[in-house]
């Protein structure tokens, strides 16, 4: 294979339009912390340290989950484009920035779930408001486990007499950030504010009364909105996806799990909520691995059910192409 033959290796209009279409993948608090590198050939990826939460997120492992994420929305994105790739994960030791190295093969039939999943992406959306129980869960829980499985990922579907305490842990992480002054400044430098392309915008909060009815979450700040949900009470189940050590390529391959979760219950029809406040404290995280029923380390947490109305769910702001790519 030579750089740049066209018939072995994706394009470059090919490769910035599945970016564009990728860079919908969810981040910690929308930062968007990747970098990618394209030679004509492959397609490196690099975490943006500059867009570290340094004070939620001290460890990077927030941000290489969400480095994760981007990483299946890319490879998923390729697929429906007709593009197989081959993931090298963390290729130099020395260099612990380089997160994962892309080689491609065509692949002129990708199957139908490629397909959907990769639909999804732009009708994907952080459902931070209470839900419906969701529909055909048992077929939806085993998708999803066969899903994260090649991931090196456990999914754990809790009980719902684990809810009560899954709820205490939320409110005493939510307790001991409150008065966390650098906490709640970075918290409040990327949301609740305009931001043309990156941050968690207003629209995109909830309101007190909708925050109450919907406990396990993240304490966001709280914005005014017209009534959006008639009071419903929150039913969505939650999952967790754990792996078996905790080092950075760990954390990738929960990212893309995670993406695959969310693709999946989108497509699906399902909402979905990635909550990582519940993994942030070592007091939340150890009351999840505890109710997690396999061993493992808990990355992420995430609710899952159905919406509860039918709104329009704007799209949350996304950094241009070029913003993150580089071009050799």
């Amino acid at each position: 294979m030579t750089i740049g033959d066209v018939s072995t290796v994706p394009d470059r209009s090919t490769v910035c339009a599945v970016l564009r279409a990728a860079s919908r993948a969810p981040s910690v608090h929308n930062t968007q912390p990747w970098r990618w590198v394209s030679d004509g050939r492959t397609l490196r990826l690099y975490r943006d340290d500059s867009r570290q939460l340094e004070v939620a997120d001290p460890s990077g492992r927030q941000l290489v989950i969400s480095c994760g994420a981007m990483l299946h929305h890319v490879r998923t994105a390729f697929g429906a484009a007709g593009w197989h790739t081959d993931v090298i994960r963390m290729p130099d030791p020395a260099r612990p920035e380089w997160l994962a190295t892309v080689e491609f093969r065509p692949w002129p039939d990708p199957p139908s779930g490629v397909l959907a999943r990769a639909e999804a992406m732009s009708r994907r959306y952080t459902a931070r408001l209470p839900m419906r129980e969701p529909e055909g869960w048992p077929d939806l829980a085993h998708r999803l486990r066969l899903l994260v499985s090649p991931h090196e990922v456990e999914l754990d579907v809790l009980d719902e007499t684990a809810r009560p305490r899954v709820v205490t842990a939320s409110e005493h992480t939510a307790a001991a950030q409150r008065y966390d002054m650098q906490y709640q400044a970075e918290l409040h430098w990327w949301t609740g504010h305009f931001r043309p392309a990156e941050g968690v915008p207003p629209e995109a909060l909830t309101s007190r009364s909708e925050a109450d009815r919907a406990p396990i979450g993240r304490a966001f700040p709280t914005v005014d909105h017209p009534p959006r949900d008639q009071g419903a009470e929150d039913h969505a189940r939650v999952v967790v996806l754990g792996t078996d050590g905790d080092t950075p390529e760990h954390w990738l391959r929960a990212g893309e799990a995670l993406s695959a979760v969310l693709l999946e219950c989108t497509a699906a029809g399902q909402a979905s909520c990635a909550l990582t406040h519940l993994t942030e404290l070592p007091a939340a995280r150890r009351v999840m691995s505890g109710l997690a029923p396999h061993p493992g380390v808990p990355q992420v947490v995430i609710r899952i059910g159905a919406d509860s109305g039918h709104r329009i769910h704007p799209a949350t702001p996304r950094r241009s192409v070029s913003d993150f790519l580089t071009v050799e």
